[in-house]
């Protein structure tokens, strides 16, 4: 039997259900059909990184790394252009003696 899987609105939805309207946990798993563990997890999930706590595929912290890879790239391409552009404010100003 494959593995069950859920979006970001469907665990978001179940964890703000035990957390905002404070259903127990076993009341919240027998209704959606899911292990309480896998809640307990996303409650976990949910408290120590908000809303971006599920990101699609793969964990939180492997989304926050990738943003982080993705950012110092940005960073890196940033610089290079601003370093380009100093070079070729000389050509831009007008000579003054």
């Amino acid at each position: 039997m494959p593995r069950k899987t859920f979006d970001k609105a469907f665990k978001l939805s179940a964890v703000k259900l035990i957390l905002e309207e404070e259903q127990p946990v076993k009341m919240v798993s027998s209704t959606l059909e899911i292990h309480p563990n896998s809640l307990y997890q996303w409650i976990q999930e949910y408290e120590k990184y908000g809303e971006s706590a599920f990101p699609g595929h793969g964990s939180a912290l492997r989304h926050a790394q990738f943003e982080t890879k993705k950012l110092e790239k940005e960073h890196k391409l940033l610089q290079e252009e601003l370093a380009l552009l100093k070079k070729f404010q000389v050509f831009l100003k007008p000579n003054r003696k």
